[in-house]
């Protein structure tokens, strides 16, 4: 689930930008519509069935269950005519073309990742511009290109199959690496040479969202997949299990290794320790605690211990040092610490306490060439501190500016590592830190074709409903008049742990150089003030999100950046929910609205797979009568009122969706077009061979947010642009 953010950088997706008008060459331009948008427009015929589910003794109708068969002619005719309605009107406005180009112009800039050192070799990703994959390139050098390792654009005619993650062998010979089509969450695995650039005949499938760990001789590595269902095929309603694949040989030949004996949808993932001594299985199930069981891969006699099985915080490996395992947990350090345990003697009395837990929220940690490196939060900004091997304090990183802090990746023979800085106006600096001198040194600076200069980012502090004290980003142009009458995006996210910090975004570039304000609160639900604050805005805890995010809206509109008929919300996945139930719940504080792969049937959306059932941690289930009182006081689906104006909305989702299912935002569709009371559109955008975001095309990018930022200026009725 929160990986539509992340890569917000893992679970954040596109934040959309408004205007109508370019400034380029210090000339402004008026933009004239050329072509009448049609005014309420005519809705496809949407069927309903007489279904009645009973919660507690309470009667809830579901009348557009039938969009749930997402594969049946009926729901395909119904998305076709949506479709047919939405993308004629969208480019029907004055603006799209304008947007298509200009985010053409401002996206085509290089791009390259943080390295990446395994053995000997670096790795990294390069995007030429608008290429629509980026490209995984190997050097023995790292301040010399290298060669072309894997070019996903290579893997599809339109670009819609994508690399999903890489796991480099110990030695660096090999190269395990997951392609996902269309961007569904199926991942299929292959294994490449290094050396010959060839591939072997391992082709891994039925996974998701497994890690892959190597023996350190090669031979082999581990993995945790679905087992098949009564058709043959993998089954996600089912957890997975952890098999061993020996190299060179077939998949059907990979022995099962571990496997949770549960009623609880427990998956268990593999990690082998970097000496090959011990296996770990890692249990998840949901985001708030964890435990972890390990086998002695050196006695043939061993069976799988328990390491922490109380389910009392996050567990998660750093290192070992033979029996010595270092942890960051969250156990009794709600902003979390590092642990070291002995394999042999795990009793919580025989713990070492490394690094104590700080004011700060321990966001990650790695441990590099004998140092702790510890990236933390404070007010969502990052720090990073450096601890020796003992947990004794070393130094805090001078960073050059403000700004998201990520890598530090490597091993602990390595004397180097690497990590970038970007911020809202930072495309993104890659350093070298020398861990022998403690020097730092710029690598390489991303360098886009637009000015960046004139911007400032503020960062402000409010009230929610409660009286909680919440922070906001706000980032705007200093010429841009804080009369109460510029267009802002205010994007929200609030849960799953999931931190929003400043983060780069073409999009959010062509916002900003048009006089657009972009506002981005840390909600309660998120990280940025570790366990209490996730747990803040969770389960019976799920409105002090909503309530979060319009005391965010309020606070714009009293201090004058922004009005009501200039504001516009988004956020996608647990955004997208976030975004439905404030829409629904205040329509007259928004123009308009874009909720994106949102969840939004919140009775039934651990229905689909084990994987959704995974996400009751933050939202409960409709199982349990007090969560689901709370569940149906929000779900966007049961609370629209027939003959409420609601805000011009632009539903977005995927049909390869298989993370959070298309029919969430075509049953919010349905209802919002069936209860709308004014001319204001309720319109959904369905991208065939598209998924949750992760994987998106470049082109795809594009053609998706020009729709976006065109909906919002023809809907907030900007004019002008800033002169």
């Amino acid at each position: 689930m929160g990986s539509y953010i992340t890569n917000i950088n893992k679970k954040a997706g596109n934040i959309a930008v408004i205007s109508a008008l370019l400034l380029l060459a210090g000339c402004s331009q008026t933009y004239e519509p050329d072509t009448a948008v049609p005014a309420g427009p005519q809705y496809p015929d949407t069927p309903t069935v007489s279904q009645i589910d009973t919660y507690h003794g309470i009667e809830v109708a579901d009348p557009y269950r039938w969009l749930e068969d997402m594969n049946s002619e009926q729901t395909q005719q119904w998305v076709n005519q949506q479709n047919r309605l939405t993308f004629p009107y969208l480019e029907s406005l004055s603006t799209r073309e304008f947007f298509k180009d200009r985010l053409t112009q401002v996206w085509n800039y290089e791009r390259l990742s943080t390295p990446f050192r395994v053995h000997d070799l670096y790795f990294y990703y390069r995007n030429q511009g608008l290429q629509n994959q980026s490209v995984l390139y190997v050097t023995d050098d790292v301040t010399h290109p290298g060669r072309v390792l894997i070019d996903p654009n290579q893997l599809s005619d339109d670009g819609t199959v994508s690399l999903s993650r890489v796991y480099v062998s110990p030695r660096a010979n090999y190269i395990a690496y997951g392609v996902s089509d269309g961007g569904s969450d199926w991942v299929e695995f292959k294994v490449r040479d290094i050396t010959t650039g060839e591939d072997l005949i391992t082709s891994i499938t039925g996974t998701k969202f497994t890690n892959l760990t190597w023996l350190p001789d090669e031979s082999g590595f581990y993995y945790s997949r679905y087992p098949d269902g009564d058709d043959g095929l993998a089954d996600d309603q089912q957890t997975v299990q952890i098999y061993f694949h020996q190299l060179g040989t077939v998949q059907s030949a990979d022995e099962q290794i571990y496997a949770v004996d549960s009623e609880r949808p427990i998956n268990p993932y593999p990690t082998v320790t970097s000496d090959g001594r011990f296996l770990m299985a890692t249990h998840w199930d949901g985001y708030i605690a964890n435990a972890v069981y390990v086998l002695d891969r050196s006695d043939a006699t061993a069976n799988w211990q328990p390491l922490f099985d109380a389910w009392d915080g996050l567990y998660s490996l750093i290192e070992t040092d033979g029996n010595i395992f270092y942890f960051s947990t969250t156990q009794d350090a709600p902003t979390g610490r590092v642990i070291a345990v002995d394999v042999n003697n795990p009793a919580q009395e025989n713990w070492q306490e490394i690094i104590p837990a700080r004011d700060e929220t321990l966001g990650g940690i790695s441990y590099v060439g004998g140092t702790f490196f510890a990236s933390y939060l404070k007010d969502a900004q990052s720090m990073v501190h450096l601890y020796d091997a003992h947990g004794r304090f070393q130094q805090a990183l001078e960073l050059p500016e403000i700004g998201t802090v990520s890598g530090f990746s490597g091993d602990k023979n390595h004397r180097e590592t690497f990590f970038r800085l970007t911020g809202f106006t930072q495309p993104g600096a890659v350093y070298r830190f020398d861990i022998s001198d403690g020097s730092i040194d710029l690598h390489q600076q991303t360098q886009v074709n637009a000015e960046l200069s004139g911007y400032v980012t503020e960062q402000v502090f409010y009230e929610s409903k409660d009286g909680t004290r919440i922070p906001m980003f706000i980032v705007r142009h200093e010429s841009t008049a804080l009369d109460g009458n510029a267009p802002l995006l205010l994007h929200g996210y609030g849960g799953f742990n999931v931190s929003i910090t400043p983060g780069f975004s073409p999009a959010r570039l062509v916002w900003l150089e048009q006089g657009g304000i972009l506002a981005l609160p840390n909600l309660r639900g998120g990280g940025e003030y570790g366990f209490e604050w996730h747990q803040a805005g969770t389960r019976l805890n799920k409105q002090n999100v909503f309530d979060d995010f319009i005391a965010a809206a309020e606070y714009l509109i009293e201090h004058q950046y922004t009005n009501p008929n200039r504001l516009a919300i988004q956020g996608g996945s647990n955004g997208g929910l976030l975004v439905a139930a404030v829409t629904i719940q205040r329509p007259e504080l928004f123009a308009a609205t874009l909720p994106a792969v949102g969840v939004l049937d919140m009775l039934r959306y651990h229905t689909p797979s084990a994987n959704a059932r995974a996400w009751s941690d933050d939202y409960g289930l409709s199982e349990n009568r007090d969560e689901f009182e709370a569940l149906y006081a929000y779900s966007p689906i049961h609370n629209t009122e027939a003959g409420v104006c609601y805000p011009a909305t632009l539903i977005t989702t995927g049909d390869h969706d298989d993370r959070v299912v298309p029919w969430h935002s075509y049953k919010y569709a349905a209802v919002m077009q069936r209860d709308q009371g004014c001319d204001n559109p309720i319109l959904l955008r369905v991208e065939t061979r598209a998924g949750h975001g992760a994987g998106t095309p470049t082109w795809m990018r594009i053609e998706q947010i020009a729709d976006q930022w065109a909906f919002l200026v023809e809907h907030l009725g900007v004019e002008h642009s800033r002169n």
